[in-house]
């Protein structure tokens, strides 16, 4: 059995640190680079680049809606045809600097408010996947299982990867619990460790309302921004290791 260990990173923009990227890039296995739009300015994507390949991780685009205020939190009424051309325009912008360093493209996972919209809106998930099609359409894209999301990613012909959050909530209906919600976001790193073993080896995850949700996950997320974050990724990494799971990019 194996699963890759992957963090949004990437995200300090100009003058201004975000996130512990220094930290949780020896521990992972892949990450998601903000590209532009709610992190990463350009400067900050060339060092964040050259940091993952130091540590021999391996690099997806993070796209993002166009809300560097919000951090891309919040949910914005594009057009799909907006939003196709935003994705590509991110994907453009990180492989530019993946080239430069001799890198590829290894993935693209949407960011905050759009990966969640694309959960459940079907115009906004066939956007995605066309967008990232269009780029390349071997470049997998990494989604939330059971979702519309999915269904578009698959239709578009793209190799879909399914993830999990061991540090995020999730309601009975699969969905990720609203960040508003006590208990949504979980900082515990032990906690989080516990819930990565049962996600990978059983399938399953307690809901925050109640219940169990069935997992299916080929990578799991730890959030750069999580304030435990690298305490999270080592204990996860280690409660899987002593498992006998391969930690392994996908």
């Amino acid at each position: 059995m194996r699963i890759d260990l992957n963090a949004d990173a990437g995200e300090s923009y100009g003058v201004f640190t975000y996130g512990h990227d220094g930290e949780i890039f020896p521990l992972v296995t892949s990450v998601n680079l903000a590209s532009g739009f709610h992190g990463g300015s350009p400067s900050r994507m060339r060092e964040a680049v050259a940091l993952a390949k130091a540590h021999g991780v391996a690099v997806g685009a993070h796209p993002g809606f166009p809300d560097l205020v919000g951090f891309g939190r919040r949910e914005m009424a594009l057009a799909p045809d907006e939003v196709y051309a935003d994705v590509l325009y991110q994907i453009g912008a990180l492989h530019a600097f993946l080239k430069a360093e001799g890198l590829r493209l290894h993935h693209v996972k949407p960011h905050g408010a759009l990966y969640l919209k694309a959960c459940r809106d079907r115009e906004t998930a066939r956007a995605i996947a066309e967008a990232v099609k269009a780029f390349d359409p071997e470049v997998p894209l990494v989604v939330l299982p059971g979702t519309v999301y999915e269904e578009e990613a698959k239709r578009a012909g793209l190799r879909v990867v399914l993830e999990a959050f061991p540090e995020r909530a999730y309601l009975r209906s699969g969905q990720l619990a609203p960040r508003s919600l006590p208990g949504s976001w979980i900082t515990d790193p032990q906690e989080a460790a516990r819930r990565a073993l049962r996600m990978v080896l059983e399938g399953r995850v307690e809901a925050l309302d109640g219940g169990e949700v069935e997992v299916r996950a080929e990578t799991l997320c730890i959030h750069g921004d999580n304030p435990r974050g690298p305490e999270v990724a080592q204990a996860v990494r280690k409660a899987l290791e002593e498992a006998g799971v391969e930690i392994r990019a996908f």
